[in-house]
């Protein structure tokens, strides 16, 4: 129970920030806690993201409403929710594929290597540094918006967070930063990013998850404080994630992390 308390209250917070909530989670989950492979991790992890997702709808829950409106009455919808719309299935088709071979893939060489803790811990430190020096060339000057989403937009983004399925890629990190390099403003960079994980999230708990569920106090536990914190923290770090670059954290965690292995 314990664990689940606080695996879901650190993914609550760290949601919002571009350092691989996913990433720390495994990190905290293969050092502190029970031993499990990776896969089963990894599902674990994905379904606390469900709490978060939970939180996410509800703050962004005008923009999701417009868009669920869209899918019963798209000839009415507005031209900036058409694109917002067609960018997010494109999107997450193809982070969808790419996820699950990704994931599939890294699994299979868990399997085949049988990856230790410590060289896992390492995988994760070397892909936080990657994260955190692409966060380090994005910056914040553009200034397009959703009305001018196109279809290289769409492919690039769905690419980027088909590979934050490896821990240690932060979704959000490499999202913004993408955005941010395409030259959209900070703020509906962030918005995007966020309204881009809502079905990824919902498809890949439902894929990976519904099949082999079990129903147990401790997850539902884990799932209710990774909602809270993250409806209590997501409007203060999002405001937070705006002004402050947060590429050097990353890149000196994940440097600390592999030092740490050592």
């Amino acid at each position: 129970m314990i664990e689940q308390i606080i695996l879901g209250t650190i993914q609550g917070i760290t949601e919002w920030l571009p350092i691989s909530s996913e990433g720390i989670l495994v990190l905290i989950k293969t050092n502190f806690f029970s031993k499990q492979g990776l896969e089963e991790t990894i599902k674990q992890v994905l379904f606390l993201h469900f709490g978060t997702l939970l939180a996410a709808f509800v703050y962004f829950r005008k923009d999701v409403w417009s868009l669920i409106k869209t899918l019963f009455d798209y000839k009415s919808a507005s031209l900036e929710t058409k694109k917002i719309f067609k960018f997010l299935i494109i999107v997450t088709l193809i982070s969808g594929l790419l996820g699950f071979a990704l994931l599939k893939i890294f699994i299979g060489l868990e399997s085949e290597l049988l990856l230790s803790s410590k060289i896992l811990t390492l995988i994760i430190g070397f892909l936080l540094i990657f994260t955190g020096i692409l966060q380090l060339k994005a910056t914040n000057k553009g200034n397009k918006d959703t009305h001018d989403l196109n279809n290289k937009d769409s492919i690039l983004l769905g690419l980027m967070q088909g590979l934050a399925v490896l821990p240690g890629l932060s979704r959000s990190g490499l999202t913004v930063s993408a955005l941010l390099l395409r030259k959209f403003n900070s703020k509906d960079a962030l918005k995007l990013s966020f309204l881009m994980s809502l079905p990824i999230v919902l498809g890949g708990n439902i894929i990976l998850n519904l099949k082999y569920f079990v129903f147990s106090i401790e997850l539902l536990c884990g799932l209710v404080f990774s909602f809270i914190f993250g409806l209590l923290t997501i409007n203060l770090l999002l405001h937070f994630a705006k002004k402050i670059n947060f590429g050097y954290f990353v890149l000196i965690f994940g440097l600390l992390v592999i030092i740490g292995c050592l």
